[in-house]
């Protein structure tokens, strides 16, 4: 359903499992930055009522989720760690060359965010059929069908707001740099890398 080409190693969860305040942490920076990319979204591109209608309500969603991994965070009597750098998104950002026109930025956020919310999904499936504690299971298999639907919207308004053929082609050779990308990730605990 993700279309990814290169499913995450289940033996990532192995590493997650031995990190959780690190997965944690760098979960609530995801959230956070998701929030951030929704609001650039609505600051870049103020004219597309319906982007911004939806981006709005997702920014909430997102730091409704943030919310949510802060108090798993507080209720192991931890405290949120320091954001540190997602190679995986900034690996991903280099796909797309630089420049261009509005419209052709626009699109290329949008699938860039599909991306990320795909691998996201992914992830947090994994997460919650294979890791041991109970807690995470069920609070990752929550979080799944939101990362779905976000990865959905976000390409439907790529193929809304570019030429769908295009997009299309784009968005496979896109997924196909991915999987190139994921061959090196998975070896730490952060939910992309």
């Amino acid at each position: 359903m993700l279309g990814l080409k290169l499913p995450t190693d289940p033996r990532w969860v192995n590493i997650v499992e031995k990190n959780i305040e690190e997965i944690l942490t760098d979960h609530a920076y995801c959230e956070q930055k998701a929030a951030s990319t929704a609001i650039s979204l609505i600051i870049g591109f103020p004219e597309k009522s319906e982007l911004v209608k939806e981006m709005t309500a997702l920014a909430r969603e997102e730091m409704g989720h943030f919310n949510m991994v802060h108090d798993k965070i507080l209720k192991r009597g931890w405290v949120l760690g320091r954001e540190r750098k997602d190679e995986y998104v900034i690996e991903l950002m280099k796909f797309f060359p630089k420049g261009g026109s509005r419209q052709t930025h626009l699109v290329h956020k949008l699938l860039y965010a599909a991306l990320i919310e795909a691998r996201s999904c992914e992830r947090f499936r994994l997460l919650s059929e294979e890791i041991n504690d109970e807690e995470l299971s069920e609070f990752y298999r929550s979080l799944m069908v939101s990362e779905a639907n976000h990865y959905t919207m976000f390409l439907k308004f790529a193929r809304k707001y570019g030429d769908k053929e295009e997009v299309d082609k784009k968005w496979l050779q896109l997924l196909e740099y991915e999987a190139e990308l994921m061959k090196n990730l998975g070896k730490k605990e952060t939910m992309h890398g």
